[in-house]
């Protein structure tokens, strides 16, 4: 649930019809007065418990070192905070800050979050002060500003509470897997003088669901939408509210929660740029907005964005240096932020050193967020790991010597829930194919089904020679190894130098429990070597249901090595190669999917290679003019070029420019990547994220085209889902379904998922 802002006089008596309602909602309050502003967000709650999160904006002179006081008046007790020292005597609240986060410049803010308990009602506290300042500013009196409808209402009023829901299966069906327990996700695109409104249609609701769509108390469908979903709402009114309720065997249920406004075209979510700074050697460096990922990190439905901080002296490990600091952020897509994490100096910061993971791995219905440590690292709720003084930089700016961890990360508070040794450890640098430091900190990550059920992660070094692939389960606040693959194994040598710059998780032998393709090789759900293909390293690899004509997922691969094939085109089960072209030297780039609907399947193009393959590896016609990402954007199921801050749609003449990125910046250099891409939002085609060119804001596109094509949300297809995972892990490819989109697909297969 994820309601618009309201004021304070509205507050308490939303709390309470959450409370007896028997749901769990997003609470939001604001008060603002001459010197400062205090947003105080209710995040989640349950019977006797809930959770907040606190914004302080000083709208005064700077101050070092602050305090917000409150009282609560129903009998609250916070027993639990992070990012501030939470104290309380009777009802009269104290936060002060920490050591971290006291100064607060004008304009600047401060978050902090804590739990505490609830009895019989939770109101919002009346008014807060800041540094003895109080923040007052008076609320609206005449209830909700938003005008009442002109139009009589639906003669059949919607319900008022929610329907009875289904708690999470104790034992699940067979081989189905644990996904998030989405909402919606409903959102309202401005489309030439109306709005493309478009929701999410579940993977547990695939058949037999309807749905009605209502602006304001208006429902402008004359007929339950069974079709896509999605609604042009043609005249309407740009910043029209519109809310989206299901039809279930006639019965019309619960609305959603308000369509996020892209009045615009795009949706921009506030960041907070990090403060610059000094090397050792005198370099000055500044920060900008690099990759991004999303998970649910409340449990309310909604998406959070987890995104990270790159320097501008960021490196790649063949280049010598020293670099900043690597920040992790988590934000609200209002633009508040729940935590920041400090990697500290003895994580280098690159595309190839910090591969962070967000996903729900202990099945509680939040996500967590996983990454590489080491001392110095301070989490969201500053808890320091290992010793801050500890500098392991040498005079390069390489990090080869002191210990390394890997930290599992409260995704709700940032906060530290387990940190184990990094496995594989970096033991003998020239062990890895050179002595100066370049390919033993080349490390990979991703989320896979290895049990068929719940997912693990996937934490790995080394592809150019040594490759070491390792699974963690984080179950009861621990992570646990569940397997560590070697090339330097007996029996495993076959994948010593196969690995890419990028992985891929699929299941690839049909058997409900997925595999890592690990480039030129395959390591099997078991931590064995599937097959290996003998082909060696490459910069790009696609996997999927790329030949629809064929049983199974297939891979295609470009490679580096002017000895093996420039690129090729596999049955993923076994690594058969099904087509290949000639050696041709180091080919860079690589990109198959469905984006001509004038031959069956996937075309696949590359940049050593003339013109555009079929699935059988033949010469159809112009290679399009970009050779990078993806994404579904227009009405039909063939996908389009996105590359750097533009989209395309392919033709046989040229292509036709969709969308041009207004304002906005692509990261991680000839690379030209956005932030993230996905089925973030809405209906199943996809979102693109990039940064503004200031980075003081991501800028999320959504289509304006509506589509008559109905599928279910990519988020609920397992191999889509963990494709979004591993998206920021170094040189990353575009996410592919585990079934095929495109001209003439079949209908999409019902996915064997529970939620929870």
């Amino acid at each position: 649930m994820h309601p618009s802002r309201q004021r304070l006089s509205l507050l308490a008596a939303s709390t309470a019809a959450a409370v007896v309602a028997g749901t769990v909602g997003t609470v939001v309050a604001s008060a603002a007065a001459v010197g400062c502003r205090v947003d105080y967000q209710v995040t989640n709650q349950w019977q006797g418990g809930f959770g907040a999160n606190v914004t302080i904006t000083n709208l005064g002179e700077e101050v070092n070192g602050w305090t917000l006081t409150w009282s609560y008046t129903a009998g609250q007790q916070v027993s639990q905070a992070w990012n501030a020292t939470v104290s309380q005597s009777g009802a009269q609240v104290s936060a002060r800050n920490v050591d971290y986060n006291g100064a607060l410049a004008t304009n600047g803010t401060a978050s902090f979050g804590f739990n505490a308990s609830w009895t019989s009602s939770n109101p919002a506290p009346a008014s807060f002060a800041l540094n003895g300042v109080t923040c007052t500013g008076a609320p609206p009196t005449g209830g909700p500003t938003t005008p009442a409808p002109t139009t009589p209402p639906p003669t059949t009023p919607p319900p008022t509470t929610a329907p009875p829901t289904t708690p999470p299966p104790t034992d699940p069906p067979a081989g189905a897997k644990q996904m998030e327990n989405l909402d919606r996700g409903l959102i309202s695109v401005r489309s030439g003088s109306g709005n493309l409104v478009s929701w999410r249609l579940l993977g547990t609701e695939t058949s037999g669901v309807s749905f009605n769509l209502y602006r304001g108390s208006t429902r402008v469908n004359a007929n339950p939408i069974t079709g896509a979903t999605t609604y042009l709402d043609s005249g309407a009114a740009a910043g029209s509210a519109y809310t989206v309720r299901a039809l279930v065997g006639g019965a019309e249920q619960a609305a959603s929660a308000p369509a996020l406004q892209f009045a615009n075209g795009y949706l921009d979510v506030p960041l907070q740029v990090p403060a610059g700074g000094t090397t050792p050697s005198g370099e000055s460096y500044t920060y900008s907005a690099n990759d991004a990922s999303v998970g649910d990190l409340n449990g309310d439905g909604t998406y959070e964005i987890v995104l990270k901080w790159d320097p501008s002296n960021a490196k790649d490990n063949s280049q010598s240096g020293y670099t900043g600091n690597v920040y992790v952020d988590a934000y609200t897509l209002t633009g508040t932020r729940l935590w920041r994490i400090d990697l500290g100096r003895n994580i280098r910061a690159g595309a190839h050193y910090t591969q962070f993971q967000v996903y729900d791995y202990d099945g509680d219905g939040r996500a967590e967020v996983a990454m590489k440590t080491a001392d110095g690292t301070r989490s969201g709720t500053g808890q320091l790991i290992g010793s801050s003084s500890a500098d392991y930089r040498n005079s390069s700016g390489y990090v080869l010597s002191g210990p390394e961890y890997l930290t599992m990360f409260n995704g709700q508070t940032g906060a530290i829930a387990s940190t184990v040794t990094y496995d594989p450890p970096r033991g003998t640098v020239s062990s890895w194919g050179d002595s100066y430091g370049n390919r033993v900190d080349r490390f990979l990550a991703g989320t896979a089904y290895l049990d068929g059920q719940r997912p693990s992660l996937i934490m790995a070094r080394g592809y150019y020679t040594r490759a070491v692939v390792a699974a963690w389960d984080f179950r009861n606040g621990s992570l646990t190894k569940r397997w560590t693959f070697d090339s330097n194994s007996s029996g495993n040598g076959a994948a010593a130098g196969q690995g890419n710059h990028q992985l891929s998780v699929a299941d690839v032998d049909g058997d409900g429990r997925q595999e890592i393709v690990y480039g030129a090789a395959t390591i099997d759900d078991n931590g064995r070597l599937l097959y290996s293909t003998g082909n060696g390293h490459g910069d790009a690899m696609h996997v999927g249901d790329l030949d629809p004509g064929r049983a199974g997922l297939e891979v295609f691969k470009v490679d580096e090595d002017a000895s093996k094939p420039s690129s090729w085109f596999a049955d993923a089960r076994t690594g058969q190669i099904l087509w290949s072209t000639p050696a041709s030297g180091d080919n860079g780039r690589g990109v198959s999917a469905d984006i001509w609907a004038g031959s069956p399947g996937a075309e696949s193009w590359s940049a050593a290679v003339s013109g555009l393959a079929n699935t059988r590896g033949q010469n159809i016609g112009r290679k399009p003019s970009s050779t990078n990402f993806l994404a579904w954007w227009d009405g039909d199921p063939v996908r389009e070029l996105l590359d750097a801050t533009k989209i395309d749609k392919y033709g046989t003449g040229g292509e036709t420019r969709l969308l041009d990125g207004n304002g906005v910046a692509s990261n991680n250099g000839t690379k030209s990547t956005p932030a993230l891409s996905g089925d973030i939002l809405g209906d199943w085609r996809e979102e693109v994220i990039w940064r503004t060119t200031d980075s003081r804001a991501l800028r999320i596109y959504s289509t304006p085209t509506p589509t008559s094509t109905r599928i279910y949300t990519l988020m609920h297809d397992p191999q889509y889902r963990v494709a979004i995972a591993w998206q920021n892990t170094a040189y990353n490819q575009p996410p592919h379904p585990g079934f095929f989109i495109g001209d003439q697909m079949a209908g999409p297969p019902t996915p064997n998922i529970y939620i929870r």
